[in-house]
């Protein structure tokens, strides 16, 4: 069965649900697992008031006994802290407009929001229909899922972090640092930076854009070590695993670019300083005096000198690791909202204002790792197979011995 998921669920509505289907049985999954991820999603400097209001933790509904998976749909419910006060609005019911209700319509629809082209889309007059399900809260149901697949890729030695490298142009880069240190250091950052440095003025560029009614985009990095070589496929165009990352990663609210390894730094530079040289055998400590490297998955006797493929060649895996980037643009709902027109009267007017970040930048790195997760656990179901993880771990063990025999 092919692992895949549906989430479901509005801004303001009681609760988000995901049902993810395909994932094996046996599978050691706690409500800890799940929460611990949701709470990183909340953290961030320059989150705005509805991260006060909710403290999102799991609801496991199904699939899932005595801490094990079934083998079963799992089914994860969030629930909406805010849906108090939106009761009325958000009733499924058929009843009157109330005075609230047209209070909280939006037919002033915001510039870079899905609001205009949504509801010339599903023929809506008010924004709210639409807007409600293209907030970025339904992320939080994604890192759900997202935890799922962390812990079955764990099992198969596969980690996946994030880290912010650049906020409203800032650079807080670290590629001197060891995976490692990256890791650990964007873990106690409040803007998940490795770059201690750069946390003051990032944090006095967020503060001055809330100060202007504004708000600040940036680029994060998600990376996957211990992914063997040979997950997607050169095959097919739907199969590649470069073209998988990059649909899922953009589909994340407010991604606007995804790039892999060097992304659009390949234009710049000749071949000869792009392709990763290809070697076998006893590995160096720092092969081609890169400090990175560790974290390789299983490849036989072959390893690369450099990684600016990010870890991939022809759609495929191939044992380095996966490094991928994604630039956010800033929020589109702005405290000084640009020009509009009103959807009734064709008016201009401001924008409509709904409760907003000022930068989500490292929320949307913890997003990130969740659909890199899914994407990763998928293709190696693919690969590998499985009703349950004996039989997986089964067929990946032999997988890895043939490498080695290779």
């Amino acid at each position: 069965m092919r692992l895949e998921y549906l989430t479901a669920g509005e801004s303001h509505g009681p609760q988000l649900t995901a049902i993810i289907r395909g994932v094996p049985a046996g599978l050691a999954v706690t409500v800890e697992d799940i929460n611990r991820d949701l709470a990183r999603r909340q953290q961030g400097y320059g989150r705005g008031a509805r991260m006060k209001i909710e403290k999102d933790t799991a609801l496991i509904r199904s699939g899932i006994r005595k801490g094990f998976t079934l083998g079963s749909p799992v089914t994860l419910v969030v629930e909406n802290r805010d849906y108090q006060v939106w009761v009325d609005q958000m009733a499924p019911e058929p009843g009157e407009s109330t005075a609230a209700d047209s209070q909280r319509m939006m037919t002033r629809p915001r510039p870079g929001h899905a609001d205009l082209p949504g509801v010339l889309k599903f023929g809506r007059r008010d924004a709210r229909d639409v807007l409600e399900r293209a907030s970025a809260r339904e992320t939080a149901a994604r890192v759900a899922v997202g935890a799922v697949c962390r812990r079955f890729l764990a099992e198969m030695g596969i980690t996946i972090f994030s880290h912010v490298i650049n906020v409203g142009g800032i650079d807080a880069g670290a590629s001197d640092l060891t995976y490692e240190e990256i890791r650990r250091r964007a873990e106690t950052s409040p803007l998940r930076v490795a770059r201690p440095e750069a946390e003051a003025p990032i944090c006095e560029l967020i503060d001055n854009a809330k100060k202007n009614g504004d708000t600040v985009g940036g680029i994060c990095e998600l990376i996957a070590l211990g992914v063997p070589a040979g997950l997607g496929s050169t095959m097919n165009w739907d199969e590649k695993l470069d073209g998988r990352l990059a649909q899922g990663i953009m589909s994340c609210q407010a991604i606007k670019g995804v790039s892999i390894g060097m992304g659009f730094g390949v234009a710049a530079v000749p071949g000869s300083r792009v392709h990763d040289p290809i070697a076998f055998g006893q590995e160096p400590a720092k092969a081609g005096g890169h400090a990175r490297i560790p974290g390789r998955g299983p490849s036989g006797g072959f390893y690369h000198l450099s990684n600016n493929a990010g870890g991939i060649e022809g759609g495929m895996s191939n044992g380095e690791p996966i490094v991928v980037r994604a630039a956010m643009k800033p929020i589109a709902t702005l405290m000084k909202p640009l020009q509009s027109v009103d959807l009734a009267t064709k008016e201009p007017f401001e924008a409509g204002r709904e409760r907003s970040d000022v930068c989500a930048v490292p929320a949307a790195g913890v997003v990130g790792e969740a659909i890199m997760a899914f994407i990763l656990a998928r293709v190696f179901l693919e690969k590998f197979g499985g009703d349950s993880m004996p039989e997986t771990r089964r067929n990946y063990d032999a997988y890895i011995k043939y490498m080695k025999d290779y």
